[in-house]
């Protein structure tokens, strides 16, 4: 395969296992004139293992905004750049954005290089709808915006992804199900491709269970797969009813019914109602 100069390289890197990178991958990266990372420590020890010798410089949600406008004027000037993240699919939850908005804008040469995406491995084993799929990212960290988040999704049809830390997947599993119900069928991907690669799937009551008594499971990364609704939720009293009492117990009143009221297709009037009403 033979470089093209001025042209920005999307690259794919494994995430587990350095056989899934693949050949096109490895030429482009051995004959860039940079790559810039996410972390150039942790880029340096995949190209060192390829043995492949490169200029490293870095490309972080820190430096971003300052980079790109760096690398932009390398690229004018002929240069090939090859971006990565620490480990699969860049733009992916992983920096990059902004840069290939700006080389978009500048009419800049771009080219993906495919290959793993964690998202898309884990869709293809958990057993859930693959035809729509929505994918979130990472669920907020604290739990009243968790909690808030689930609530909107609680309706939408097309199977849901996203990614979370093994520290604080229970606790979020603990969320989805309060939200959502113990029933939803769901499947969590943990250390995909690696030595400890483990699939979980079943109910989201199954799946908290297994990683609850997995005694490797608070290690590695972790893809959390969530069926979709079935049907619209009814604004039936007791569910209602439900949900006021879930977001109340986090929220101010009037934002849980709200919440409460967009996620059922109550009223505000009614939802509110039932907030007072809650001892």
């Amino acid at each position: 395969m033979k470089i093209q100069s001025g042209t920005l390289y999307v690259v794919a890197t494994p995430i587990g296992n350095i056989d899934d990178l693949s050949p096109r991958a490895r030429e482009v990266l051995a004959q860039v004139s940079l790559v810039a990372a996410e972390d150039t420590r942790h880029a340096g020890q995949l190209l060192t293992r390829l043995g492949i010798s490169a200029r490293l410089i870095s490309l972080h949600e820190h430096n971003e905004a300052q980079r790109s406008e760096e690398l932009l004027a390398l690229l004018k000037t002929g240069s090939s750049i090859a971006l990565v993240s620490d480990a699969g699919t860049p733009l992916i939850s992983d920096p990059g954005y902004r840069l290939l908005a700006a080389a978009r804008i500048a009419e800049l040469p771009v080219s993906p290089i495919p290959g793993c995406c964690a998202l898309i491995a884990a869709l293809s084993v958990a057993g859930l709808p693959t035809d729509r799929f929505l994918f979130e990212g990472f669920l907020p960290a604290r739990r009243a915006a968790r909690l808030a988040r689930l609530g909107e999704l609680a309706g939408v049809g097309p199977t849901l992804v996203f990614y979370e830390s093994v520290r604080r997947l229970p606790e979020t599993l603990v969320d989805a199900i309060s939200v959502l119900g113990k029933s939803r069928p769901a499947a969590v991907g943990r250390e995909l491709t690696k030595l400890h690669e483990t699939i979980y799937r079943g109910s989201l009551a199954d799946v908290l269970d297994a990683v609850r008594t997995d005694p490797g499971g608070e290690r590695g990364e972790c893809t959390l797969l969530i069926g979709g609704s079935p049907a619209p939720l009814a604004p039936a009293e007791d569910e209602l009813a439900r949900i006021v009492n879930l977001l109340a117990a986090e929220l101010p009143a009037a934002q849980a019914a709200g919440l409460a009221a967009r996620i059922t297709g109550a009223s505000r009037r009614d939802a509110y109602r039932l907030v007072q009403e809650r001892p």
